[in-house]
C-alpha cells in the first residue's frame, strides 16, 4: 500500500512544498531501520530512494516482536 501525503510542507530556504511517497515498508540496511520515501518538489521528483529512519519507539517494538518469535 502506498501512502502520498496530499498536503506539503512549505520549504523555505528552497520556496517549494514537499511531498513524499512511500511504501510503508521496513528496511533494515544492516546499520539502521528505515522506509524510503520519494520526494517531491512542486509535484517534481527530486529524490527516488530517499532513507528516513523509523523512530526508536517503532525500532524497539520491532526488535521485541523479533525476539518474541525467535
Amino acid at each position: 500500500m502506498r501512502d502520498k501525503t496530499t498536503e506539503g510542507q512549505l520549504v523555505p530556504g528552497l520556496n517549494v512544498i514537499e511531498t513524499t511517497e512511500t511504501d510503508n515498508i521496513l528496511r533494515w540496511d544492516g546499520h539502521m531501520v528505515y522506509v524510503e520515501h520519494k520526494v517531491f518538489h512542486n509535484g517534481q521528483m527530486v529524490h527516488e530512494r530517499y532513507k528516513r529512519r523509523v523512530t526508536a519507539e517503532v525500532a524497539k517494538a520491532l526488535l521485541a516482536t523479533i525476539q518474541l518469535n525467535a
